[in-house]
């Protein structure tokens, strides 16, 4: 059952702007049913000298995409799926988290220039991203279709896309595979922005037949929006089904294998089912953290 809901119109992105969350422990704002993480010493031990020094977890993320990351009604404080589970991964560290909000484009440049530690904004593990950041799994997820309620251009699958205008988030894997996808006619005419309230006025307004979001984004905003009577999730198969992974530096190994194993003992119990069944997405969930898949 979904908990925290936040009007659409201030889910608007504060760029570079961060938000320092609870002590490291104490219970998440957004998931009353979490519960206290208790530190582990023993996986605390594989930090970082410099991230064990701040006490803190710089995270890097674009706050407007529900229910993996969005702002609570008060506008300030973050909340969501991931918002709990880097939470509970860094309490499980001994550490706290600071939330920096920013474009989804300016995520990996923002981690290899080292102003954040990790990212965590629904980004999907590729082979292309693995050539510049290193990631750990923690959901699976894939492109949904997102259509006007009623389907009035009668969208039933990724072929009935060509021809039309489809707004997409920029860098993002909705936006390579609409530019990529091969059409017997007419191609897929790409709408590209940094907002997903601007894509969603785009779409009630009929600029646009249908947007491409990841899951979990989908499957909210349809239920949401216009107390569900805006948008609907075309009901087929997920396009291209992958991971979610939290963004971690390539010149931080011990970082990578520290929230690797934080959230392999949340995995174990418990804590992280209980989390994606707070925001009623365990559909995604994982049995075994990786990196890189592997």
């Amino acid at each position: 059952m979904l908990r925290w809901f936040a009007p659409l119109a201030a889910l608007v992105a504060l760029t570079a702007c961060a938000t320092a969350d609870p002590p490291a422990g104490s219970p998440p704002v957004s998931g009353a049913a979490l519960g206290t993480v208790a530190k582990d010493d023993a996986l605390a031990a594989l930090l970082p000298p410099q991230v064990a020094r701040s006490g803190k977890l710089r995270v890097g993320s674009n706050i407007q995409n529900p229910p993996n990351n969005f702002y609570a009604e008060d506008g300030r404080t973050p909340v969501g799926s991931e918002v709990d589970l880097v939470r509970a991964v860094a309490a499980k560290l001994g550490l706290s988290v600071e939330h920096q909000d920013m474009a989804f484009s300016s995520l990996i440049t923002s981690l290899q220039a080292g102003r954040i530690d990790v990212t965590m904004a629904a980004m999907n593990d590729t082979a292309e991203r693995q050539q510049k950041i290193d990631f750990v799994d923690y959901f699976t997820s894939g492109i949904t279709i997102m259509v006007q309620k009623g389907n009035p251009a009668g969208i039933r699958g990724p072929d009935d896309l060509c021809g039309k205008a489809v707004a997409v988030n920029l860098g993002t894997s909705q936006e390579q595979y609409a530019k990529g996808h091969r059409c017997a006619t007419g191609q897929i005419e790409v709408t590209s922005t940094d907002s997903d309230t601007q894509n969603q006025n785009q779409l009630r307004t009929g600029r646009v037949a249908a947007i491409l979001n990841d899951l979990p984004t989908a499957v909210y905003v349809a239920r949401t929006a216009g107390d569900g009577g805006f948008f609907e999730v075309v009901e087929a198969a997920p396009i291209n089904g992958g991971p979610y992974g939290i963004g971690v530096g390539k010149d931080t190994p011990q970082l990578t294998e520290a929230i690797r194993r934080a959230l392999q003992a949340l995995i174990d119990d418990g804590t992280y089912r209980k989390v994606l069944e707070h925001w009623d997405v365990a559909q995604g969930a994982i049995a075994k953290a990786t990196v890189n898949g592997r």
